[in-house]
Parts: C-alpha cells; structure tokens; sequence
C-alpha cells in the first residue's frame, strides 16, 4: 500500500495533477497524518468532516528527482502539524541523514529543499527527524517524528559487462544451435523503477556466424558446418541496452573471441612424392586435423614386408619409424616393396563412417649388400660321449659358411679360453670335434667349449657357436652298503624275524634311477642261521632262520651279501654284516651287548655271585705267589727305582753324541743292533756292548766308561736323550738293601695287580649290578676290599 501511494504521489508531483492532492505536499496544505490522526486543516481552518482522536504526526518519504540541474534549490515537501495556526507559533526543526547540509527546512513554513543534486546510485534514501516546538518557549508541541526522502532514480548509468572481453570454444562442423556460452551485463540504475534497468541483448558483428538470445544474453551457433580448417577464430561483438532496447536508451559493448575446437573430420594423407627409400627410414602422413585427432597410427598391409619391417610412430611430430623385425640377408633377396597404411587413432564416429578415414603409401627398401661373418648352420650344438673314450675319437661336427657373394672358406678352431685342459680336438677344414683325453664323468659331467669359425677372405670376421659336450656314464663302480650297519640279533627272536634293513649306494649314474638286488653269496642254499630277502624296492631284510640264540654260545655272525646293480653290464659286490647277540626286553628293545654278561648265569642269588667271586680272587691270588721270581729290570716298560740323576743337558742341538736311554738299563738285557733312526749306519759297523767294570766298589769307573761310549758313538741320535746307568754289581756280602727283594718269591710285578685288575674289576662289579639289586659302586668297594 505504502508503494504504491509513493508511486502515485510521485507521478503527481511530475505531472501537477490536482486530483493528487491529498497525496501531494504543497503550501498552504498539510502532510497527512497517520492512520490515527486527521487530515489537518486548510488555511481557511474548515473543518473536513473528521475529528481528532489523538494529538500527533507521523511522516511518511518524499521524493527528490536525482542529478538535479536547475538554479534554485529542488522543493521536497512540507511539513506541517495541525497545533500550527498561522500566527507563527510554531517552529519547525530538522536532523538527521543531510540535515542543514544537504536538506534544509523553513522554521515557520516548514519548507524542506534539497541543496545540491543527488545520485540515487551513491545513496538511494535519507532518513530525517522532524520536530514542531512553541517558538516562544521552545517546547515540543509533537513527538518527534522521523520520515525518509528517497531518491528518484534516472536512467543515467548504461549497462555494463564487468567479465569481458570473453573467449569461448565450440566444436567444428556444430549443429545450428549449439551453445556457445552466456553474458550477463548490469545496469546501476534502479531495477524497480521504470525501464532504466531493463537490458536488451543484441549482436552487432559476427553474423551470420553466431546469434544472441535478447534476454538471457545466450549466445549460439547460427551457420551449419563452420570448418575449423577454413577458419579457426571468430570475433563477436555483443551489446547490451536498457530502456527495453528502445530509442534513447543507454548501451554498452563486449567483445568474445570463439576458436572452433577441433574434431577428426580430415584423414591423414600421404604426399603423393613420397621417394623410395634406400633403407630403413621415415615416413609422414600430414593431417589437418590438431591434437589427438591428428595422431596417426601405421601399419604395414600384409604381404611381401610385413614379416620383415615393423613401423611405430614418433609421438613428438607423427612420422612413421620403419624397423627391422628380422635380419636382411642380401644374397637372398635384394629389395621389398610393402604398403604403409596411416589412420587416425581417434576416431569420430559423426564422420569415420562416410568413407576410410585411411591413406596408403607404396615403399621400395633396397638391401646393401655387406660382408658378413660366416653363419653356423645351428644356434647351437650339443654332443654326447661315453666316459674312458679312446682318445681322437669323433664325437661330432659343427658347420658355418659364407653366405656372401664371394663365398669365402672357412677354418675352425676351439677357442682356448673354454678349453683349458684340452679335452677336446678340431679339424680345422672339416669342423669335426674330438676327444683328445680320456673322460671322467664324475670329474665332469658336462663340458662347454666355444667353436670359433673364421673366414679366410677377411680373418677380422669371425662367429662363435657354443657346443655342449655330454659326458654319458658307463658301468664301472659296483654298488656297496649304504653305510657300516650296526647289526644285532635279540636272544629272544623268533624264526622269520627282520632285524635289519639294508640299501646300496652306487658312484655310477644311472640313466633312470639305480636299481639294485641283494642276496646271500650261495643263492638257493639254505643258511641255518640268517638269509637275505630282497624287497624289490632296492632294499633287502636280514632274516633270522632260528630262534633261540645265546651269547655263550656265539657272540658275533657275519653274514655276507651279495649286491648286484642294473647296468648294461652288471657290477656286483659282496659286503659283510656283523650281528652281535644282545640281551633285550620283551618288547625288543636292547639292553646289553656285553662280553663279561655271557659268563654269569642269570638268576644267581647274591651270596652265590659273592661265594664265585672270592673263590676266583683267592685263585688268583695263589698263582701269583707260585711265579718265579724275575731279576731286576726284566721288565722293559718299569723303570721304577732305577734312573740315576745325571745332571748333563748335553749340547744342544749341535750335540752329536747324546746320549742312549737303553744304556741305563741292566747291561744283561740291552738289546742287540741298536742303531741311529736318523743316520744311516756304515757297512760292518755294529753297536758296541757295553762292557760293565767287575769292580762293584768302582761305580765311578764304570760311569766314566759308559760317558766315554756314548762320547763316541756315532750311532746316538744328535739330540738330547737319557742315558741309563743301571749296573748294581755282581753282588754283595751284605745283600741288597733295596725293598725289591724283601719279600721272598715276589718281584715288583706282584704291586701292581690292583692297577692290571681294577678295570676288570669294575666290570665284574656292573654285571653283579645287572643281576642284583645293590649299585654297581657296591660291588666294586666289595671286590677290591675283598682282594
């Protein structure tokens, strides 16, 4: 409501219609109130049929035209309240937005002018405060009232394209229609107002190519099939013009560049002078189109090259790369002519169907004839050859030869860096290979040498061919037992009862798998004790014949076997197995082997194991003492009692007459042709005896004797060594002193039973142990106590 009385009231102030005027502020008139308050008084104070209910003003907005351009200052409107009698009783005031600078009032007409022009688009309203005082005493007769003045809008601002220049793209060959892009221009002026605002879109250069809807500012294509190749780059001008586009209306300008895409509508082409090409080389197609449209692809049409060349493309400038798939030989064939053909590698499926979007070319390659190495007739060579072949034996034959025009001859040889022992031979004319020693193969299997073919035209071209010699296996280690077998046999078997498995080995190399078969030495004569059974699987059992073994009887079997392999030419062997007769527990399991546990019963009582024992001790003891007695130093390994101190560390190294151990001994047992282990002895040079002074007061002279020998005999070794001085004289009124013989019928041996008898002892003492219940160390502490 309150817009549309501004709009009406604004028409009537441009148009000073009378039928406005309770809507108009003019002098002599009043403003009009709220809805509260009545309409005031004329200046003749008649009253227009209304009547006040409350005191008071309310302002509504005035309008002021903007860009004002007279002399006087531009009238807004007046102000008034109904207390205002025309005796000048009332002062009117004014503040707020403007206030005494840009709009003024009259104190007793309450006049409002505008003091200089305004632009809506720099403020679009004012908001003022209007207050009625006594002049006299200046107190507010009304409520201060506040009102807008609002700025009538012109059209003085055209519209602008605040985004341009712009650009755009749409594809070649586009429909009529197609979208290009949208632009937008603005207009400063007021929008609500009349036409200032209202913008009409037009073009003015880039028909008949492009068209602009007048409303929205959506440009589109307007002409069929524009050919990006012809033309690229468009310019189009656009304006946009207020007032609805009529005559006097602002306008403003834009300028879009619009480039045509590309799309592939063009085939790459050959030129037709293509030249023929002498080797392997390039090839162009040229394309119209740009980007990946105008990637090429090629490929060789089959027939004469296409098992000979191959061709890519170069990804930088799209030329065609022709490459070798196999080797040329120029004595074969001396020119191919193929076809290349090129195409696009995106295609666009709007134009790739009305017709090939292909082209071909012809190519001759000529082939250069070159000189070549000679060729082998193989890649490679494998030869086999039995080991222990006699030497020169031909194993093979490799061949190469000169496939250019002049066909030159060509010499063989092994090059000796793959050879270094010289196993093998060639001729070098004829290429044959062979062996030039004797071959191990279980030195080595395998032999790998190089085979050098030279041509004899040009000595700098040579070819290698690798030749893989095969050492095949002969028959010539017979099998053995697979490892030393522990064999032994329960007392407690039974008859058919396995107590061993057995396998072979063989060093030879069996062509598929070794097989072996074992049997007893006499095949079909039956054994009372043990037999072979061959399982078949190259494994054999041992096999008891009876049961009821016992080691008192026998301890230990040997079985013999008889292992034959699979060769061509069989290869046998006979191995033995010891079977030792142990005692087990019922389920078979070992318990013992020992020798010593084979002379005592089992089940014995204790007391009757003690009762055997000192019967055996005391018997021993009895043959001992029945001994004739033997004479001092009988005994070779005892020397206790006898070594003489004799403080001499000789000469050391250089010392060539050392001394002798032996002479230290009783001179009635040195043995006879001593000689040096280290210097051979001369002809008819025989150790001296010794000969011993009768003077048994003189022991002195008897030394000096001795040192004088060993001085001399060259027969001592030349390093230090112990001499013995044992000669006690031929005897003494006196006796001997010496303990030796202080027993009667004893010698020195007779001391050293405990020492010969305790390790037999300790095993008496575990065997009691295995047949009692009291330890082992009992029976031991027993045994020596008891002797």
């Amino acid at each position: 409501m309150l817009r549309r009385n501004c709009l009406l009231l604004f028409l009537c102030f441009l148009f000073e219609q009378s039928s406005c005027a309770p809507f108009q502020s003019r002098p002599g008139q009043e403003w009009p109130h709220s809805q509260t308050g009545p309409l005031a008084a004329g200046r003749n104070g008649g009253s227009r049929g209304f009547q006040r209910v409350k005191r008071g003003w309310v302002w509504n907005q005035f309008f002021v035209l903007e860009e004002y351009m007279g002399s006087d200052p531009q009238y807004v409107g007046k102000l008034h309240t109904d207390l205002d009698n025309g005796e000048s009783g009332v002062k009117y005031t004014l503040s707020g937005d403007g206030a005494g600078t840009i709009f003024t009032i009259d104190q007793i007409t309450g006049d409002i002018h505008a003091l200089r022009s305004l632009d809506r688009e720099e403020k679009p309203y004012y908001t003022l405060r209007a207050q009625a005082v006594d002049i006299e005493t200046n107190r507010p007769l009304e409520p201060e009232s506040e009102f807008v003045i609002k700025v009538q809008d012109i059209n003085d601002n055209e519209p602008k394209f605040l985004e341009g220049p712009y650009t755009a793209s749409v594809p070649e060959m586009s429909p009529v229609g197609t979208y290009v892009m949208k632009v937008t221009a603005t207009d400063a002026d007021d929008p609500t107002y009349g036409n200032s605002a209202r913008v009409v879109y037009s073009i003015l250069h880039g028909q008949p190519y492009f068209s602009v809807d007048a409303k929205t500012g959506v440009i589109r294509t307007a002409l069929p099939n524009m050919d990006r190749e012809m033309k690229e780059l468009y310019q189009v001008l656009i304006q946009a013009k207020d007032m609805g586009g009529q005559l006097g209306g602002l306008a403003g300008t834009t300028t879009i560049n619009i480039t045509l895409s590309d799309v592939n509508d063009n085939p790459p082409r050959f030129s037709k002078s293509e030249p023929l090409y002498n080797s392997v080389g390039r090839i162009k197609a040229h394309d119209l189109d740009i980007g990946k449209n105008a990637e090429v692809e090629y490929n060789i049409v089959p027939g004469d090259g296409g098992a000979m060349f191959d061709i890519t493309t170069n990804e930088h400038n799209q030329e065609g790369i022709i490459m070798l798939k196999k080797p040329l030989d120029y004595e074969t064939k001396k020119a191919y002519t193929f076809k290349v053909e090129a195409s696009n590698a995106h295609l666009d499926p709007r134009f790739h169907n009305f017709g090939p979007f292909k082209d071909t070319a012809t190519v001759k390659i000529n082939i250069l004839d070159v000189d070549e190495p000679p060729v082998f007739s193989k890649p490679s060579y494998a030869m086999d050859v039995y080991e222990d072949t006699p030497q020169g034996t031909i194993i093979g034959a490799v061949t190469a030869q000169d496939l250019d025009a002049g066909n030159s001859p060509v010499r063989y040889s092994i090059d000796w860096k793959s050879d270094l022992d010289s196993f093998f031979d060639i001729d070098p004319v004829r290429g044959t290979i062979s062996t030039n020693e004797l071959l191990d193969r279980e030195s080595i299997a395998q032999h790998n040498i190089s085979v050098v073919a030279t041509k004899v035209n040009n000595p700098v071209l040579t070819s290698r061919v690798a030749v893989t010699v095969h050492v095949l296996d002969i028959n010539e280690f017979p099998p053995e037992l697979a490892m030393p077998y522990e064999t032994f046999v329960c007392e407690s078997a039974k008859v058919g009862q396995v107590i061993q498995v057995i396998s072979a080995r063989d060093q030879d190399l069996p062509q598929a798998g070794q097989t072996f078969s074992f049997k007893s030495p006499q095949e079909g004569v039956k054994t009372k004790n043990f037999t072979i059974r061959d399982f078949g699987n190259n494994t054999a059992g041992v096999v008891t014949l009876r049961g009821g073994f016992k080691r008192r009887s026998q301890e230990i079997y040997h079985l013999p076997v008889v292992i034959e392999d699979g060769g061509l030419q069989t290869l046998s062997s006979t191995g033995t197995l010891t079977i030792r007769v142990c005692g087990c527990d019922t389920d078979g399991s070992l318990l013992t082997c020992s020798a010593e546990a084979i002379f005592l019963p089992v089940g014995l009582s204790t007391g009757a194991l003690i009762a055997i024992l000192v019967l055996i001790v005391v018997l021993y003891v009895g043959v001992r003492r029945q001994k004739k007695k033997e004479t001092l130093m009988t005994s070779k390994e005892d020397i206790r009692d006898n070594v003489i101190h004799y403080d001499d560390e000789g000469g050391g190294e250089e010392d060539t007459h050392a001394f002798d151990m032996g002479t230290l001994r009783n001179p009635k047992v040195i043995k006879e042709n001593m000689f040096r282990r280290d210097v051979k002895p001369e002809l008819g040079l025989c150790p001296r005896r010794p000969v011993a002074s009768q003077n048994s007061a003189d022991i002195s002279n008897f030394i000096s004797l001795r040192l004088q020998e060993h001085d001399g005999d060259t027969s001592a070794p030349p390093y230090d060594s112990l001499a013995t001085y044992a000669y006690e004289g031929e005897g003494s009124v006196a006796e001997s002193l010496s303990s030796i013989e202080s027993v009667k019928g004893e010698t020195e041996e007779d001391y050293d039973y405990l020492n010969e008898w305790g390790p037999r002892f300790k095993t008496l003492a575990g065997i009691f142990g295995e047949r009692s219940e009291m330890p082992q160390w009992s029976w031991f502490v027993i045994l020596v106590f008891m002797v």
